[in-house]
């Protein structure tokens, strides 16, 4: 199998698959004759086999968002408000991830990071104040990543943490995306039309 599949079959991304290769944890049994690195199957069954025995999930991070420098102070008020929570609960040594970056965006460099270290096992509590913290659409399928993976997910639901102007910026994107779709439909459209025009008018036998 390919990169892709065996990053795909670890819950790791290709990018770190390939570090692994780099590292010596994890090396292509063969590579094509366009240099692709090869896994087999029974290979990547047994690395997970391995992590699974003797990876034990540690970290804790607390994860904080905001889209724009201009919401800042939302997020000084998120992790301030994560830390009473980290400080009342007695956990020491809890991570704060600080990232600017849409909710829509699913290549926030902090996120993509976090992401993989779940899928790697090393998280053992993810912390938010407010589930759109760490993504706005699809957080049912990255709660069910996590536990998959050993890692818990702890959700303040702090409303007052969800900034309405995000919100607004976030729909303004997928309306934008949505009419650029619908824009280059009727372009696609408009040019079928015309192309099936022109072969009607080639195809007419001569009068």
């Amino acid at each position: 199998m390919g990169t892709g599949k065996a990053a795909k079959l670890l819950g790791l991304s290709v990018k770190t698959l390939q570090r692994w290769e780099r590292e010596g944890r994890l090396i292509p049994v063969a590579r094509t004759s366009t240099n692709r690195r090869l896994y087999t199957e029974a290979q990547i069954r047994e690395h997970i086999g391995l992590r699974n025995a003797v990876s034990v999930p540690t970290r804790q991070v607390a994860y904080c968002r905001v889209s724009s420098a201009a919401q800042k102070p939302d997020l000084v008020n998120q992790r301030k408000t994560l830390e009473e929570f980290v400080v009342a609960k007695g956990w020491a040594n809890v991570e704060f991830v600080e990232e600017v970056g849409g909710g829509l965006n699913f290549k926030r460099k902090k996120f993509l990071e976090l992401m993989d270290a779940i899928g790697r096992r090393e998280v053992k509590t993810l912390i938010l104040a407010h589930r759109d913290r760490l993504t706005r659409f699809g957080f049912e399928w990255f709660e069910h990543f996590a536990q998959v993976h050993g890692c818990e997910l702890m959700v303040l639901n702090q409303e007052r943490l969800s900034p309405e102007q995000e919100m607004v910026q976030d729909l303004m994107t997928i309306v934008h995306c949505f009419s650029s779709r619908l824009y280059g439909l009727r372009n696609y459209r408009k040019k079928l039309n015309e192309a099936l025009k022109k072969d009607t008018l080639v195809e007419q036998p001569d009068q």
